[in-house]
């Protein structure tokens, strides 16, 4: 289960060769990357841009209010099998059989089933999901271009053979720089009123994998070392040039007063 995080596409040929070597189901975990796509073939007249989600057996999208496109709550699955398909209606409408007959339940199910009234927001958004992008992109853009030049930062770029739809704007403080001095980094910036976030804890520190499976501070020391160094910015969609502007002046000089 590739996830294409922060709406970056995965590693997605060499994914599925994998998959394919091992004979392993194949799915891709794309809630944060709707619209998000990969260009697929090694030779040139063969190469063709692709969206992600459509590769797997299946593909996983969601869209909560802080995805590109919403909801207002739930989430989409694709697939092209046949049986995963019928096993999901099955599974979202309280395991019923396939024509849906009332108290009669195949399998154990759930009530996923999300309401016309959201289906209809989401229509109109997807109507407008290139403008979406697009805008999220030029945010994207003017980020880059005002703290490149930051060597104290390591700045999520754009990468060629993948076209990204940016779900948020994440930055890294380079290695010297502590858990700590993060943590007082993300403070100061609220203090000047920005909006900040540290992104992702790692999941094996999460409290029920501590529990369940004994994980600790030290398994994953990689994991760990990225995770207590990130800076999520704020991003929106009609995020101004002005503000941009604001948020990176004062990040840079909270960074150099450490």
């Amino acid at each position: 289960m590739p996830v294409h995080i922060f709406g970056r596409p995965c590693e997605i040929n060499r994914i599925m060769e994998l998959a394919d070597y091992y004979k392993l189901s194949f799915i891709e975990d794309a809630a944060e990357a709707t619209g998000a796509e990969y260009l697929t073939g090694s030779e040139k007249n063969t190469k063709k841009w692709k969206k992600v989600g459509t590769f797997g057996d299946c593909g996983v999208f969601a869209f909560y209010p802080n995805k590109q496109m919403t909801t207002g709550e739930g989430g989409m699955i694709v697939t092209d099998d046949e049986n995963i398909y019928k096993l999901c209606r099955s599974m979202r409408n309280q395991g019923r059989s396939e024509d849906g007959a009332w108290l009669q339940h195949e399998r154990l199910g759930y009530n996923y089933r999300i309401s016309d009234i959201n289906c209809a927001l989401g229509i109109a958004q997807l109507e407008r999901i290139d403008e979406i992008l697009a805008k999220r992109e030029k945010v994207a853009r003017l980020y880059n271009e005002r703290l490149r030049v930051f060597e104290e930062l390591i700045i999520p770029e754009f990468e060629e053979g993948k076209k990204i739809s940016w779900f948020v704007y994440v930055v890294r403080l380079i290695d010297k720089y502590s858990r700590r001095n993060r943590d007082l980094i993300l403070a100061k910036l609220k203090e000047a009123g920005i909006g900040c976030s540290n992104y992702f804890t790692p999941i094996h520190l999460q409290p029920f994998y501590r529990k369940m499976f004994g994980y600790k501070k030290g398994d994953f020391p990689v994991t760990e070392k990225v995770s207590e160094r990130t800076i999520a910015l704020p991003f929106y969609n009609n995020l101004k040039e002005e503000q941009i502007d604001y948020v990176c002046e004062k990040l840079i000089k909270i960074i150099q007063s450490i």
